[in-house]
């Protein structure tokens, strides 16, 4: 008897169902018992499950920072914040992702490249598509418009607007690598799904801001992540978060109510 075991369940409405056509076909299928191993097969697929869950593009936010939250010096440079192996590292997240987007203030300033290379500098043999979100125009001479990976242009200033537009050219997972005004736009509209952020043990004291503003008028109303891991890549710290729903006012409050109950 033909056996096979699979892991989770497909979420696409076109091709779920494969057990029951296997089943149907007189093939003996099982879901993996083990829920650690069901755990595992789903965590393996979950930005694309969000993705087709939501119907949006999941959204991961990578960010180079200074202790003191800086992205860039008092006279715009940014190279390098972070380490060799820690912009390897962003390097290997881009290869994971669909699309890079930036804005064009990025764009404009920086003229990045936004490409998967190796240490030496080589082009990856898969490309994510680079998108560039905002109203202005890119000169036709910008990095971004070579021949290297396929770039499209998002003439809008609306998160929302820029995930639809990208959703129906297929893209189901978004590495958001802008400046602190489009970090705080996706931000603020709640559509940051994870934050890859990468701190380097160095202070500038003054420069452009990791995020700019998203509304936060006081420290109760922080916007919270919670730690999924932590760990030193090289000279830097990588950290992935998560965001949490409660404010600081909330869990506060949520602390006093227990120790009122004691």
């Amino acid at each position: 008897m033909r056996r096979v075991v699979y892991g989770c369940e497909d979420a696409h409405p076109v091709a779920a169902g494969g057990a029951v056509s296997l089943g149907s076909a007189g093939v003996d299928v099982a879901e993996v018992a083990d829920p650690a191993l069901q755990a595992a097969a789903r965590a393996l697929i979950e930005r694309w499950t969000f993705a087709l869950e939501h119907s949006r593009p999941f959204v991961t936010w990578k960010l180079a920072t200074t202790l003191d939250g800086r992205s860039a010096a008092r006279d715009g440079s940014s190279r390098w914040i972070t380490g060799p192996l820690a912009r390897a590292d962003a390097h290997r997240l881009r290869s994971e992702c669909d699309t890079v987007l930036v804005g064009t203030g990025t764009a404009l300033a920086d003229d990045p490249q936004l490409t998967v290379r190796d240490a030496a500098g080589h082009l990856a043999g898969r490309q994510p598509v680079r998108a560039v979100m905002g109203l202005r125009d890119v000169p036709a001479s910008a990095r971004l418009l070579d021949s290297d990976a396929l770039t499209v242009r998002l003439r809008t200033r609306d998160p929302a607007a820029a995930l639809e537009e990208l959703w129906v050219a297929g893209s189901r997972h978004v590495l958001l690598e802008g400046g602190p005004t489009l970090a705080a736009s996706f931000v603020a509209a709640g559509l940051v799904d994870e934050v890859i952020a990468y701190v380097a043990p160095a202070l500038l004291g003054a420069g452009a801001p990791a995020i700019a503003d998203v509304g936060v008028h006081s420290i109760a109303d922080a916007r919270l992540y919670e730690i999924v891991d932590a760990s030193v890549v090289g000279t830097d710290v990588r950290l992935h978060l998560r965001p949490r729903v409660e404010t600081l006012a909330a869990e506060d409050g949520a602390e006093l109510q227990a120790l009122s109950d004691v």
